[in-house]
């Protein structure tokens, strides 16, 4: 699918609220609300847009600490990468689980109430997962959220 200028716009507007009306998202764009709705299903069919998420602010649940996590597995051979991504996943704490090329094989973000918590989860949940050898931590300070490519 070639995108033009007019899908490019309208994806911008989707990634800063995708909750807005296709007759609203039609106005600031100069198209009618059916004309904007099928360019949205084309967008869709084409796979250019994947579902539809909602961001839930981890503070105001009470999650108050974000730490990332570099982890390099012991032994490839001991454990698969299969068994430790379902370890890790099980963890409700982790929010997202990335399986990187480089110094480390994963990198976890994972959320925790206050720095005795996330101590408490590296500890008892994450150290103890199939294979974990090398865990290095990063602790969030702050976080500019930008709208991505596009």
């Amino acid at each position: 699918m070639t995108l033009d200028d007019t899908d490019m716009a309208l994806l911008k507007l989707l990634q800063t609220d995708a909750s807005q009306p296709t007759s609203q998202l039609g106005r600031k764009l100069g198209l009618s609300q059916p004309a904007t709705w099928r360019r949205i299903k084309a967008l869709r069919d084409a796979g250019v847009l994947s579902g539809q998420r909602l961001r839930l602010n981890a503070e105001a649940l009470g999650f108050g600490v974000t730490v990332f996590l570099g982890v390099k597995l012991a032994a490839k051979g001991r454990v698969s990468l299969e068994d430790f991504e379902r370890s890790v996943t099980a963890i409700r704490e982790v929010q997202t689980v990335e399986h990187v090329l480089g110094l480390y094989d994963y990198r976890l973000r994972v959320v925790a109430r206050d720095l005795a918590d996330f101590e408490r989860v590296l500890r008892r949940r994450i150290m103890t997962l199939p294979g974990v050898g090398n865990v290095e931590a990063n602790v969030l300070l702050s976080e500019e959220r930008r709208p991505g490519p596009i």
